[in-house]
C-alpha cells in the first residue's frame, strides 16, 4: 500500500520514558483525592484551590522533564516525510506535555490541551503560562482573575476534533503510539481511520483495549519501537 498522509495518536506511552506519571498513577489517587475529582469543571467550582494546587505541581514537573528517543524520532519523520514522500504527518496528542514540541515536532495537535497554557473563563484568550495559577493572577488580556488550566477535563469536548477527522479522511496510514484505547473519543480514532480506508497500526508496550482493530501490533517500550519503526518508514 502506497504511504502519503501519515496520522499519529500519541498518549501517554510516548512520554513516560521521560518520568511524566501517567495520570492513574497511584492508583488514580492525589492527595486521597480521586484524579476525577481535580479534573472536572465541577470540582473546580466546589474547590478551585485543590484544582488549581494539583494542575501548579504538574505544570512545574513537566518543565523538569526531558524529550526522549521517541519524540525525537517522530520529530525526525515529521521534518523528513514531506520531503521523501509528498504528503503529511501529523502528530494528534492526548499529552498535555510539551515533550513533541521541544523533541522538534512542529505539526502538533494536542487534543486534550496544554498544561503550559492558561484559559481564561472571562474573556476567552489563552496565554503561555510556566508558573502557578493557584494564586489567582490576572488574565493578560482582560485582568480579569479567571485564568484556569487549559487542559479538557471530564465532561468536556477535546479540542480540534473537526480538524483530526479532515485529516482522518486524508490520512493512508493511521499509528496509535503509547495508548490504552480506553478514553473516548481518541480511542475510536482507529475504527475511523479503518472504516477511511487507511492502514493501521500499534505501538505500544501492551496490547491495548482496542487492539483488535489494528491490521498490525508492535510491542516494546516506545524509545526502542518508535525509532525502529521511523528509521524503516524513511528507508
Amino acid at each position: 500500500m502506497h504511504v502519503r498522509n501519515i496520522v499519529i495518536l500519541t498518549g501517554a506511552g510516548v512520554s513516560a520514558e521521560s518520568g511524566i506519571d501517567t495520570f492513574r498513577d497511584a492508583g488514580g489517587l492525589w492527595e486521597q483525592h480521586r484524579v476525577e475529582d481535580v479534573a472536572t469543571p465541577e470540582a473546580f467550582a466546589r474547590d478551585p484551590d485543590l484544582v488549581h494546587r494539583f494542575y501548579d505541581m504538574r505544570r512545574a514537573a513537566i518543565q523538569t522533564k526531558q524529550p526522549n528517543a521517541a519524540h525525537a524520532a517522530l520529530a525526525r519523520l515529521d521534518r523528513e516525510w514531506p520531503k521523501k514522500a509528498g504528503g503529511e504527518v501529523l502528530i494528534v496528542t492526548q499529552n498535555v506535555d510539551d515533550l513533541h514540541e521541544r523533541g522538534g515536532a512542529l505539526n502538533v495537535l494536542h487534543m486534550h490541551g496544554e498544561h503550559l497554557t492558561a484559559w481564561c473563563a472571562a474573556c476567552d484568550a489563552r496565554h503561555r503560562w510556566t508558573g502557578p495559577l493557584s494564586h489567582r493572577p490576572p488574565c493578560p488580556a482582560c485582568a480579569a482573575p479567571a485564568l484556569r488550566p487549559d487542559v479538557v477535563w471530564f465532561g468536556e469536548v477535546p479540542y480540534r476534533m473537526d480538524e483530526i477527522f479532515a485529516a482522518l479522511r486524508e490520512a493512508d496510514l493511521f499509528v496509535s503510539i503509547g495508548t490504552s484505547g480506553a478514553v473516548y473519543p481518541a480511542a475510536g480514532f482507529v475504527r475511523a481511520a479503518r472504516d477511511l480506508g487507511a492502514r493501521t497500526l500499534e505501538l505500544n508496550l501492551e496490547r491495548s483495549q482496542g487492539s483488535a482493530w489494528f491490521d498490525e501490533t508492535r510491542l516494546g517500550p516506545a524509545t526502542e519501537i518508535v525509532p525502529a519503526w521511523v528509521d524503516e518508514m524513511l528507508g
